[in-house]
Parts: C-alpha cells; structure tokens; sequence
C-alpha cells in the first residue's frame, strides 16, 4: 500500500506541542477536543485482544493501540483502541498512518463515549470505507462486527458474537480470530 498524500490538515495538528496528562484518551470530533480516562474493562479488554491479534498477524501488518491516525477531514483525530495496518502499509510525511492503511477498527465501547462508537466513528469508519469496524461492548457482554463500508455512512452486513464466543475478523485474504472469553462484563449498576 501506498502513502497518498493528505490535501487537508490534520485534526491532531492542534495538539502539535501539547504535553498531554498520561492515561487519558485524546480524540477530536466535530473539531472538539475530547479526553477520557480508560476504564479497566477497556484496557483489559484491549491487553487480552491485542496480542492475541498480533500473533496472527505475523508479519503480515500490525497493530497499534491508541495511536493517532490522520483521517481526511480537520475535524476529527482518532486513535483507536485496536487499528489493524494493512500489510504494506507506510506513514504520510506527519509519521502517521491514515485511515486507508486501516483494514480493521475496534473500539471498546464506555459509558463516557457510547455516542462516538455508536454513531460518529461508525459513520466516519463507514465513510472512509475502513473494511470491518468491531464495537465491543462489555455492558452487553458482545462484539459487533460490521462489514462492508457504504459511502453513506453505514455498513451493509453485521454480526453480534457474544463474549465466550470466537470473534473472527475477516482480513482481506485471511482471518484473525480472537477468544472472548476472558473479556471482562461490566454490571449494569
């Protein structure tokens, strides 16, 4: 894969010089500057799923956790929870990934940003035709798979795995599967 120049600024251009508080999630959307400490579900959620991801990879892509991807648009900067790299994949002149790199998404869903998961990154991932976009959603103990990206914002196909269960993710030309089971669920207290 190719570095395809971006025509617009970066979102994360705003923060160029910012010393950031460490373990708080930074993310921009619609131009807001958004910050949220992780919860634990999402990072044992996160440390359970990614090496296991990895493995499979072997060396044919990567994987990043909470890293900044440059999207086409100035008005949003996210780093997502897990981001699978295309093989091939290079960074732009920013030393970032850009989200055609992007073959996979996976977001582990929290109460303070179930309106970003849920409708927002889903409509931009959707739109920047980002091939399998992953909400995991530890009050509801499931993964949702969505597939097949539209240019409208939405993905044609979509499948919920319960925790417990194998959650594969469909790579171009191969399959990642990951073991949910030790995926934490959080009470509905």
């Amino acid at each position: 894969m190719t570095t395809t120049p971006m025509d617009t600024a970066s979102a994360w251009d705003a923060l160029d010089g910012v010393d950031l508080p460490r373990g708080y999630r930074v993310e921009i959307t619609d131009g807001k500057i958004t910050m949220t400490p992780q919860g634990e579900s999402q990072w044992k959620i996160i440390l359970k799923a990614a090496p296991q991801i990895e493995r499979q990879l072997a060396d044919h892509g990567d994987i990043l956790s909470d890293v900044m991807i440059d999207f086409p648009s100035s008005l949003y900067g996210y780093a997502p929870d897990l981001a699978i790299i295309a093989p091939g994949s290079e960074r732009n002149s920013r030393g970032r990934y850009e989200w055609h790199s992007l073959e996979a998404v996976l977001e582990v869903v929290s109460k303070s940003n179930q309106d970003n998961d849920f409708s927002k990154k889903f409509r931009m991932y959707a739109e920047c035709s980002i091939p399998v976009y992953v909400i995991i959603d530890p009050s509801a103990g499931s993964c949702t798979v969505y597939q097949h990206p539209t240019r409208t914002g939405t993905y044609r196909d979509d499948d919920v795995v319960p925790f417990g269960q194998d959650l594969v993710l469909p790579l171009e030309g191969r399959e990642i599967v990951v073991e949910t089971d030790g995926f934490p669920v959080d009470d509905a207290r």
